[in-house]
């Protein structure tokens, strides 16, 4: 009897265990929400809203998402167009808003790499430091922050511990960039002594470390710094606006904080786009301020969803003049998936 093998671009069972851990965790933020949420505040907050306001923040995502470009095409070492990178990075917001597994980021690299003719590798190296910077930046954002929030000496402690912690990754970042031939030889020699490491190829690696160079060039790391502080100062207008639109006595220290805690919060499992989990963040965020957690509630909707609909408009519409479909790109993000983990080069 002849069984017919798996499609290459169906979800394995850890895939499809990992995709529903994030399902319960966005539906157990949704039950907390609703649950804990007088929704007759809910409404009336989103019809006092200042809608001045949002637009002038949605306004600001579109400056937000053109410095993102900048920050990933100066990590690329200006090997694509500015509009080619700008139209990947929304591509991938759109894939990540409506695809399971967060493929965005394999999803943009898949597609810039094929547009501008670049190695796959190469360009996922680059979108890995571009989250490290991120990751970064948010811790910074939230410990340097919370001391004025809980205002206790842990807070100042944990607050220089992060810094420690922020320079060691930098550091790490930049030896195994400046020492590429030293991580290769040290792959090879795992290689021999374990059998399971042989999936991970010199070729691959090569391109990988390459795409860390950035670090070893002193000039471009400060641009990239630079366009990186750009768009998070970006965001923080942006998400301040937002937050003035509901509460008119904020303050930028709300705002700061907020973002801090939302951009860790998006790093845990969930639904596509991240729903339940963002706004369980930011209400979690404001309510440390003693604001109200249903205005709160309609802030976060309202952010997100500005979010998720520029993004998706600009995503679609690029996916369109390429001639992509969603279904076809997703296929062929899993297969890239399954050649990149599979392959030994």
């Amino acid at each position: 009897m002849n069984v017919s093998s798996p499609s290459p671009d169906s979800p394995s069972l850890g895939e499809k265990r990992r995709f529903w851990i994030g399902v319960l965790i966005s539906l157990i933020c949704l039950g907390f929400l609703a649950y804990f949420t007088d929704w007759e505040q809910f409404w009336r907050a989103l019809q006092l809203a200042d809608y001045g306001r949002i637009g002038l923040a949605i306004l600001l995502s579109i400056v937000w998402l053109a410095v993102r470009g900048l920050v990933w095409r100066t990590l690329l070492q200006e090997r694509a167009s500015f509009w080619l990178v700008f139209r990947a990075v929304n591509q991938g917001y759109l894939l990540n808003n409506l695809l399971p597994f967060r493929l965005g980021e394999l999803g943009r690299a898949f597609l810039l790499s094929r547009k501008a003719q670049m190695r796959l590798f190469f360009v996922l190296s680059t979108i890995v430091l571009e989250r490290t910077f991120d990751l970064l930046m948010a811790i910074v954002l939230l410990f340097s922050t919370l001391p004025f929030v809980v205002g206790v000496e842990w807070a100042r402690q944990a607050s220089v511990g992060v810094a420690i912690f922020v320079l060691f990754m930098i550091g790490g970042l930049y030896v195994i960039a400046r020492y590429p031939n030293f991580v290769l030889r040290l792959l090879n020699f795992f290689q021999k002594r374990f059998a399971f490491l042989n999936r991970f190829g010199h070729t691959a690696l090569e391109a990988f470390l390459q795409g860390l160079s950035t670090l070893t060039d002193w000039r471009r790391f400060l641009l990239v710094s630079s366009f990186v502080i750009l768009n998070w100062g970006v965001g923080i207008l942006q998400y301040h606006l937002f937050i003035s639109a509901f509460f008119p006595q904020a303050q930028l220290l709300w705002s700061i904080f907020s973002l801090g805690v939302i951009s860790l919060g998006v790093a845990a499992p969930s639904s596509p786009a991240s729903v339940g989990v963002v706004e369980m963040a930011a209400v979690g965020a404001l309510s440390a301020f003693g604001l109200d957690p249903s205005t709160a509630l309609a802030f976060a909707v309202t952010a997100h969803l500005s979010q998720v609909l520029i993004t998706g408009i600009i995503g679609a519409l690029a996916l369109a003049q390429d001639g992509e479909s969603l279904l076809n790109l997703y296929r062929q993000t899993r297969i890239a998936q399954r050649d990149r983990e599979a392959s030994p080069g």
